[in-house]
């Protein structure tokens, strides 16, 4: 499996409409064959900051959830609402392997 975490700070006023959107993106992916996990998690510390947390069964699946309409409706909603450019750290599957 390929562990995805990737990291979002969204501007202060954004917040409510980045969460939408994150969720329309998260519920819709989590339907893909190659999706195994898709979970947003937000700081209590910082509530503009995210993480999503993406497991995908395969190297293959990360390209084609890039490729699906509602990644590029999420990006596209999202882009302006970010307070700067998100960033991602690729992991593997250690203690719970697929």
């Amino acid at each position: 499996m390929l562990i995805v975490h990737v990291a979002v700070h969204v501007l202060p006023d954004a917040v409510d409409a980045f969460i939408e959107a994150t969720k329309a993106n998260a519920e819709a992916s989590v339907l893909e064959p190659g999706i195994a996990r898709f979970d947003v998690v937000q700081s209590l510390e910082d509530p503009t900051r995210f993480v999503l947390v993406e497991a995908y069964r395969t190297e293959d699946a990360a390209g084609a959830h890039k490729e699906t309409e509602h990644y590029a409706t999420w990006r596209d909603t999202v882009a302006d609402l970010m307070a700067e450019p998100r960033s991602s750290v690729r992991y593997r599957d250690v203690a719970f392997p697929d």
